[in-house]
């Protein structure tokens, strides 16, 4: 119903940069009580990496992420965006953004998001 793309993955050296995006194909998506970032790596369960409302009042990141990445939104375009710095191989996944319209649930559990994008790789080289 609600369709989520992300852009901007790629291969980058180890303490490079990359952005990525999510565009929604409706509004709808950005009624959505939080917006997110997970990732998964082979043989890994998917991970919560960052989350933000939809004021941009309160965002969330993963411990191991912080001070490196940011995640932002822009209602008006329908899309979210995550920047990450300093990246390491251990960033290495494909990143998934998901929008949760129900509210109070937790943010970083992916059962509770309604929409998912299909994903964009990330490599991390050494």
């Amino acid at each position: 119903q609600v369709q989520l793309v992300e852009s901007g993955g790629g291969l980058v050296q180890a303490g490079g940069s990359l952005g990525l995006s999510c565009k929604a194909s409706s509004g709808r998506a950005f009624s959505a009580d939080v917006m997110g970032w997970f990732r998964q790596a082979p043989g890994q369960q998917r991970e919560f990496v960052a989350a933000i409302t939809w004021n941009s009042d309160n965002t969330n990141y993963k411990d191991s992420v912080k001070g490196r990445f940011t995640i932002s939104r822009d209602n008006a375009k329908n899309t979210v965006y995550l920047q990450m710095n300093s990246l390491k191989p251990e960033d290495t996944a494909v990143y998934y953004c998901a929008a949760k319209v129900s509210g109070g649930v937790p943010y970083s559990v992916s059962i509770y998001y309604d929409y998912w994008g299909q994903g964009t790789q990330v490599t991390v080289s050494s």
